[in-house]
């Protein structure tokens, strides 16, 4: 019995493995230029946005150097010359462009002495804090309201230094006596007395 020849059995074998390396060997030349060509093309296409971004970028509107200072949700917090704190408060705050130490105020809010036995509290549509004379002046839609009762009036001038709230203008509300209404009035002490001037009428709650 003769042995097989082997050198036969093994030709098969290492053909197909010439093959394999033969297409293995296609596939790294196919990939050593598919990968550099396809970095290109992602190159070119960021550069192309950059240009274009560039070229069609509206330009920047320069910030004029004179325009006011607006501030959005500003606080500013004191204490009265009675040292009771205050807290006032907006929606934002402009800087008077004619006179720097007004400001303007879009719906104002201010709490005097919130921690207090008599807090007392001052809203409108706007107002102008005048931080020389720390006098805040507040206009339109104007409410007061504290232990003295609730009101509406069309202005009202709030004091820093004393304290003090006072109006020239027409005020009607109700207090611990029932409704009033009158053409002036003051909100005086650390505001445990409001006095109302001119042509006051109340409606008296006998309860």
């Amino acid at each position: 019995m003769t042995a097989p020849d082997l050198s036969i059995i093994a030709r098969p074998d290492r053909q197909v493995g010439i093959e394999r390396w033969r297409r293995r060997s296609r596939l790294i030349r196919l990939l050593r230029i598919l990968l550099p060509a396809t970095i290109g093309v992602i190159i070119a296409a960021l550069a192309a946005a950059v240009v274009w971004n560039t070229v069609n970028a509206e330009p920047e509107q320069q910030r004029d150097p004179n325009a006011p200072i607006r501030l959005v949700n500003p606080r500013f917090v004191g204490r009265d010359d009675k040292g009771r704190a205050f807290v006032l408060t907006a929606v934002s705050a402009t800087r008077d462009p004619q006179e720097y130490q007004r400001v303007l105020l879009e719906r104002p809010a201010l709490v005097v002495d919130e921690e207090g036995p008599d807090p007392l509290r001052i809203t409108a549509h706007q107002g102008v804090y005048d931080e020389g004379s720390r006098k805040l002046e507040v206009s339109g839609g104007v409410r007061l309201s504290g232990a003295q009762g609730a009101f509406e009036t069309a202005d009202s001038l709030f004091d820093t230094k004393t304290g003090e709230v006072v109006g020239s203008g027409p005020i009607q509300g109700s207090g611990p006596l029932g409704e009033i209404t009158a053409k002036s009035y003051a909100v005086q002490g650390k505001g445990e007395q409001m006095v109302f001037k001119g042509g006051v009428h109340t409606r008296l709650d006998m309860k």
